[in-house]
């Protein structure tokens, strides 16, 4: 698979140039010389964000082509729930920084702080036609509950802190 890799090499330095069509080109071939590479399919993921004729159906099935390959790396998981996000599936990005979490505990703090913060950016935006006070209330529920599992707090020592 040395084909594989030298294109993966080639679309890492075209991504870090921010050239998005040929990181995509040479992240697109190693996927095809190398299938099962998770890297391969990351990389196309990733450069395919840099490419406003992508739909993001197509990312996210390269996102969840490495997941699959490799179920167990945080980076690959974090990524898919960040684009899970921004997209507006919020149920599939809990799911997948709750396993990013669950793969890398020393940093679990992180991706549960980055999930509440976004959620609480991005759900109001994304169900703005449903949102009456008790679907931001639920959502700010929400968000909250992980800021505070983010940093090691139950709801009770939260209360017992602010009262």
């Amino acid at each position: 698979m040395a084909g594989a890799d030298a294109e993966i090499q080639a679309g890492e330095q075209a991504l870090s140039a921010l050239d998005y069509p040929e990181a995509f080109k040479h992240f697109d071939k190693a996927a095809k010389e190398d299938p099962k590479n998770p890297v391969a399919w990351f990389g196309k993921a990733e450069s395919a964000l840099g490419l406003p004729q992508m739909e993001p159906d197509d990312i996210l099935a390269c996102y969840k082509k490495a997941v699959e390959i490799e179920p167990e790396h945080p980076q690959f998981l974090e990524a898919l729930a960040s684009f899970s996000m921004d997209i507006g599936r919020f149920n599939e990005a809990e799911q997948y920084y709750n396993k990013a979490a669950e793969c890398d505990k020393e940093n679990a703090g992180y991706y549960w702080s980055e999930f509440a913060v976004n959620y609480k950016a991005k759900a109001p935006v994304v169900m703005e036609q449903f949102l009456d006070d008790k679907t931001k209330d639920l959502i700010a529920q929400k968000a909250l509950l992980y800021a505070l599992k983010a940093i090691g707090l139950t709801s009770d020592e939260a209360k017992r802190l602010l009262a």
